[in-house]
Parts: structure tokens; sequence; C-alpha cells
């Protein structure tokens, strides 16, 4: 009996490999036509505002869902968001390629946000610390930075928090990036390995995993996921915890994949630039805000907020470090700051509030 698959239609592959040729030259065609388009775009911004910038994060967003609504498969429509986010940064980089900082070395899960945010037609600029992207951005060296705010299992960034407390620049987008762990070494093997090596929530994230398969082997903190994959790369006997983007970086290759103990794990990230947006359709707005230490001003400041039907979606609280048991309160409403229930709602709470800053509205991620 012959188990052997039959071949395929030699004809019939030929013709519909024919078919996707001349499609991808439509393609091409379409895609070139858009750019030509996208030229006449900023020629136009230019001639009002000869420093306009080319990135709109609430323009690329409306792209995106619009094609999504529009979308009838079969490609989902989670597909279509990178798609099209690289179309749109091509596009942006025949004017001007955008400088972006993040969260360094090459290889972190901040450059995965960069990507995902701006598509690969950019500047991008690693940073050793978040105050060195703020301070980028500041004196305009870079255009816009891509900073970590808080993550579902490890909780906010503290430090991300209270540098927009003080920083003229505003929030104008966010990424929200699921986090895979891999377990990666030079050659796939761990025959060599000593050390594993990656920043201590990624550490803290595949606790579970590594005391089930590697209990032996010695735990490292480091700097960042990044530099464990650096790393790894120059010595076979460390193992790094990193994501997709070091294994393309660092040439490694993964042990195991998505080793982290809890499936659901997700980093989301602020975009920090100079600029405001204009409502998309579907935005958040950030604030901070802080009252007299007394019983029930916190009930009483954001009272407005339910009275005027703002959905509160965010609240943390930092230290003020002003005076004892004095705090800031950070918290995310849905809906763009110049929407008039939103407007309404956020002035009247500035009315009650002894400190109050708008620190952006932007597309949700």
């Amino acid at each position: 009996m012959n188990d052997a698959s039959p071949a395929p239609d030699v004809a019939a592959l030929g013709a519909l490999r024919d078919e996707i040729d001349a499609l991808d030259a439509q393609v091409l065609e379409l895609l070139n036509r858009r750019a030509r388009v996208a030229e006449r775009v900023g020629d136009l911004k230019r001639a009002v505002d000869p420093n306009a910038q080319v990135f709109r994060p609430e323009r690329e967003a409306q792209v995106v869902r619009r094609l999504q609504d529009l979308n009838q498969g079969p490609l989902p429509n989670e597909a279509l968001g990178p798609i099209f986010r690289e179309v749109m940064s091509a596009c942006r980089a025949l004017e001007r390629a955008a400088v972006v900082a993040y969260l360094g070395p090459e290889g972190t899960y901040s450059e995965q946000a960069v990507i995902l945010q701006f598509g690969r037609s950019v500047s991008r600029r690693a940073c050793a610390t978040i105050d060195e992207i703020f301070r980028e951005v500041e004196a305009k060296a870079s255009d816009f930075g891509v900073i970590p705010i808080e993550n579902s299992t490890e909780g906010t960034v503290n430090r991300s928090l209270d540098l927009l407390l003080n920083s003229p620049l505003r929030i104008c987008g966010e990424v929200a990036l699921a986090i895979h762990h891999h377990l990666l070494t030079r050659d796939g093997a761990m025959t060599a390995v000593t050390r594993i090596c990656a920043h201590p929530q990624a550490l803290a994230q595949c606790t579970g995993w590594l005391d089930r398969h590697h209990p032996e082997i010695e735990r490292v903190p480091v700097a960042s996921n990044g530099f464990a994959a650096k790393m790894a790369a120059d010595d076979e006997t460390v193992a790094a915890i990193a994501g997709d983007l070091a294994i393309e970086r660092y040439g490694l290759v993964a042990v195991a994949d998505h080793i982290q103990d809890l499936a659901r794990n997700t980093t989301r990230f602020a975009v920090i630039g100079a600029i405001g947006t204009t409502p998309s359709g579907r935005d958040q707005t950030s604030i901070v805000f802080s009252v007299a230490n007394q019983a029930g001003a916190v009930h009483e400041a954001i009272e407005p907020l339910a009275r005027h039907g703002v959905s509160m979606t965010r609240f943390e609280s930092r230290p003020a470090r002003t005076g004892v048991w004095v705090y800031h309160f950070y918290i995310d409403v849905e809906g763009h700051e110049t929407e008039p229930k939103v407007a309404a709602a956020l002035a009247e709470l500035k009315g009650r509030a002894g400190f109050f800053k708008v620190l952006g509205s932007y597309p949700l991620a």
C-alpha cells in the first residue's frame, strides 16, 4: 500500500503562483501611489509649518481601525495593524525618518514597542535610563520617546510616573506589548550554561518554569533582557531570558519558548513627545492631581467623573515628596480631553485639586 501524499497539480499550482505575482505587482503599484500621495500631504503640511511633525498617532490609529472595520478576511484584523504600520512608517520616512528614544540596549522589549508603534522606518536611539529618554526628547535630540508605564504582573514603573509629573512632554500614544519570554543560548542547548541572566522582573515572571526545569542553575539579575541577550551571544556559559527581537538582534537560538509563568503578561508603554493630539474616536486621557490630606478629599475630587459619565480606567498613587503623607494620584479616563463631558469633568476636578496636570490625551492601544 502506498501512503505517499499525491503530487500537487503542477499546472494549477503554476497558474496560482502567476496570479500571486500579478497581484503583488498591483500591490506594489498601489503602495507607490500611496507614497506619492503621502508626500503631497507632507508638502501641504510643511507649507503651513516647516517644522510640522510627520508622525500623527491619532491619524494612524484611525487608518488602522478603518481598515479593520472594512476587512472581510481571510486576513485576521490583528495582522492588518503591523502590515499597515510598516506601510505608514515607510511613507513617513520619505519626508523624514523620526528619531525615537527607548530604554536600551538593542533587543529589549522597549525596542519592540517602538517597532510596534512606529514601524521599522525610524531611527531608533537606545538610552541607558528612563531619565535619559526624557532628556533626549526635551532637548529635541529625539522626536519621541517610548517609556514603560506598567506591567500586568509586576505593576507600575514608578520612575516613569515621577518624571511625567514635571516634564513639559505629553503622552501622545500608548503601546500594549504582549511579553513572551524565551530561554536563549548561542546554540539552543544548555550543556555549557552555568548562569541564567535577565532583568529582575523577567526572572520573577519565569520563576515557576525555572524552578521546574533548571533549579540547579544560578540566576543572575542584570540591567535589561537586551543586555542579557548580548551576554549570551558573547559567552556560551550564559543563557538569557529575552524576547523575539533579541533572537533577531544577537543570533541566539531558543532552548524553550514562552517560559513566563502567566500567559497574559503585558507591558504598557507610553509614547512621549512635544505634540498634542486631536480626537481619534477611541482615546484615553491621563492626569495627575493632589488634594489636601483630609477625609473624603479624593472622593470629592473625582466625583465629577461619575456625574459626567466619564469612566476611570486606572488609579495609582505616589508619594508627592513635598510633605509627610502627601500623595499624587495618577488616573486614566476614557475619552479625549477636548470631548465636552471629559472637559467638563476635568475642569471641575481641577477646581477641587491642589495640583492638577493633564499628562496627555492619546489613542487607545
